[in-house]
């Protein structure tokens, strides 16, 4: 394991130039301390956990200090936000601080959010406050445990900086991680700007970092935006599955690697509803949770439009075909994994369906539905369920199939199939209001739940002695809590 000066840079993107960062110094919070920490993200770097308690590390990541190494920069993007077009946009607040690599050879960005003040602030303060930090430290480290492609989070860190929002509030910052903070914007900045040249070099530097695979293909660049349109459907079948809803999904929030990023109000379902606004800035509902599949293939195609200096049309509207099949295949299969299922039947999606409408109507809690349909044999779980429901005659009836279903699908023990349902079906997921009470908890100097709850999500489908708490349906005050992109 290495100390914290021990390790290596190799700071690619900041080599590119001007044309693409600035750079940038942070800006020291007062008093800076650490909240919470990832051991397993900071084992992504090699760094011995202890580190994490020494003065140093705060010092770091709260911006006082800076490795020699280091080349602090705020890349410029733009971006589709809501839909219309935003010619500049760019790190407001965050900074890449370098790019590290590890001993297995991996390249990870330390991005550090919440720094102070850019060339790209616009009419912001370049701060990032406690709340909104915790937020994203949990949600990084709750989706990769849940296996749902994301960026990492190292640590928050807080301090005694004043900050403003609706009310005075505490500056932060969060660490993130990613092989690469490059978005959908950063291609559509050279696009619309007119400059093909650094266009050009933005695109070599993604194919031959990020997707080295595709530069042995005949037309190399329509195989990497084949393979971003991939990823990108499963990522947002896995998000679909388990009830993830990010909030904004403009062009300059979607990552060029497939990964949930730029986390803001987002949520976990609670109660199963397909027309679920998270953002309470998102008035008409563009960002809902039934909408972000058909937002995806919009920020695809907004992709593809500024990659056309590359690639024909016609082999773009090719690949964005495949978006839609792609992420029905990815969807279908974990919601079958999630029924207890292991073979394919062609009324599968039906079955689906159907049981979603049901719980539509009947404010049944997603996570823990499946979850308890997996604690005992499909005969007994739905009996036991069906308590849960309004339309008791819908519900008998769906039951009744999915009993054939599990069935036909063959034989296994009681014990095999909750092993095998307890597996893809999560015990522990990140719901608002347990966030809320982290960060209610850690504004009053207390990070003792932050913690806690960071280690209880780490293991979302392991039963976790004493920490029952973290796996009941929510109080009513915690299923109406109002987030925004305030931060």
């Amino acid at each position: 394991m290495k100390a914290l000066d021990e390790l290596t840079f190799d700071n690619r993107f900041a080599r590119l130039g001007d044309a693409f960062s600035t750079h940038v110094l942070p800006e020291p919070l007062d008093e800076p301390r650490l909240v919470v920490v990832s051991n397993a993200a900071m084992a992504l770097l090699d760094l011995d956990p202890a580190a994490a308690e020494t003065p140093v590390f705060a010092e770091l990541f709260g911006g006082h200090k800076l490795w020699a190494q280091a080349q602090p920069r705020a890349m410029v993007y733009s971006g589709h936000q809501f839909g219309g077009y935003s010619p500049q946009l760019g790190d407001g607040r965050g900074l890449l601080l370098g790019e590290v690599y590890n001993e297995a050879g991996e390249h990870w960005d330390l991005h550090l959010k919440g720094a102070g003040l850019t060339p790209y602030s616009r009419m912001g303060d370049g701060r990032a406050v406690l709340r909104s930090s915790i937020r994203e430290f949990l949600a990084c480290e709750a989706l990769h445990a849940l296996g749902i492609p994301s960026s990492r989070a190292l640590c928050v860190i807080g301090s005694d900086t004043p900050v403003w929002r609706e009310k005075q509030e505490r500056g932060a910052m969060v660490l993130r991680l990613a092989h690469s903070h490059v978005r959908f914007g950063h291609f559509e900045y050279f696009y619309y700007t007119k400059k093909p040249e650094q266009h050009k070099e933005l695109a070599e530097h993604v194919l031959s970092l990020h997707y080295p695979e595709c530069m042995e293909q005949p037309e190399p660049y329509l195989a990497m935006f084949r393979e971003i349109v991939e990823r990108n459907a499963e990522m947002i079948a896995k998000w679909q599955a388990y009830g993830f809803c990010h909030g904004v999904m403009n062009t300059d929030n979607m990552s060029i690697l497939g990964i949930t990023f730029d986390f803001g109000p987002f949520a976990f379902l609670d109660d199963f509803d397909a027309h679920f606004i998270c953002n309470h800035s998102d008035h008409e509902g563009r960002y809902s949770f039934s909408n972000q599949v058909p937002i995806g293939q919009w920020n695809l195609s907004a992709l593809a439009q500024a990659l056309t200096p590359f690639i024909s049309v016609d082999a773009l509207k090719e690949a964005l075909g495949l978006y839609l099949p792609l992420y029905q295949a990815h969807y279908l299969d974990l919601m079958r994994r999630r029924l207890g299922l292991t073979t394919a039947e062609d009324d599968d999606q039906k079955l689906v369906e159907q049981l979603l409408k049901l719980m539509q109507n009947s404010g049944v809690d997603y996570t823990l539905f499946f979850r308890r349909l997996g604690d005992e044999s499909a005969a007994l779980a739905v009996t036991r369920l069906r308590d849960d429901f309004v339309d008791l005659a819908g519900f008998d009836a769906w039951a009744e199939q999915y009993k054939a279903r599990v069935e036909r699908d063959g034989e296994c023990s009681e014990a095999q199939r909750r092993e095998r349902m307890h597996a893809v079906n999560p015990l522990y997921i990140l719901r608002n209001y347990l966030a809320q009470n982290a960060i209610a908890a850690a504004e009053s100097g207390d990070y003792s739940e932050v913690r806690r709850l960071h280690e209880v999500l780490s293991k979302p489908f392991e039963e976790q002695l004493g920490m029952e708490q973290y796996a009941q349906r929510p109080p009513d005050w915690g299923k109406h809590l109002e987030i925004s992109c305030s931060s």
